[in-house]
């Protein structure tokens, strides 16, 4: 899905199998997904990611940046104290998850020989790498087409909100709407997270 050709296949896929996120669609004609080349950065961000807003997230990450004077990289990060990475806003776990990845040569790995369920499997032998954090990097770095990541408070309430009046919704329910986006699960996210965000969400 890294070719703008195939967002855009995705795009006229999902619009014609379902009018609420045609219209989704529509709003954010002209947008997509900014895919991030660095699989550290990637891995790093999702982590300050885990369980805060986007704003909050953006802010933490920014202030990461100017630590790491813009070179957020292993070596980088490896060169400052739990202490003085938890400056920048970040929790002591997710500092400590932070220096895990760092000392991780799993970002060594040729992932296109690996399909989905492995590569979770392997980046969540990393502490402080949980399902969630895996997904945001098969989304944001290798672009795999087909994630749905249930575990997303932010997608869930997208959903609640523009396909169930924001009422709760049953797993059932979403698993309709999943075969509904199926392959293109992972653009479907991306406008619903859009939808609810006046910051589009980027890891």
């Amino acid at each position: 899905m890294k070719a703008s050709k195939d967002w855009e296949i995705a795009k006229a896929e999902l619009s014609s199998n379902d009018s609420i996120m045609m219209k989704i669609i529509e709003r954010y004609d002209g947008e997509k997904m900014q895919l991030k080349n660095n699989a550290f950065v990637t891995l790093v961000r999702s982590v300050v990611g885990q369980q805060i807003s986007v704003k909050a997230a953006d802010s933490v990450w920014k202030k990461l940046e100017k630590l790491c004077k813009n070179d957020v990289r292993p070596d980088t990060i490896n060169s400052f104290s739990e202490e003085e990475l938890r400056t920048v806003g970040l929790s002591k776990s997710k500092a400590n998850y932070i220096q895990n990845i760092s000392k991780s040569d799993i970002l060594d790995t040729n992932w296109a020989n690996l399909n989905d369920k492995e590569i979770i499997d392997l980046l969540c032998q990393i502490k402080g790498i949980g399902r969630w954090t895996a997904e945001m990097f098969l989304i944001f770095h290798l672009a795999r087409p087909d994630i749905l990541p249930l575990g997303d408070i932010g997608l869930i309430k997208a959903i609640e909100i523009n396909y169930n009046n924001g009422e709760k919704i049953s797993k059932d329910q979403i698993e309709i709407y999943r075969q509904k986006w199926s392959p293109w699960c992972t653009v479907a996210t991306w406008y619903l997270w859009r939808s609810l965000d006046p910051i589009p969400v980027n890891y």
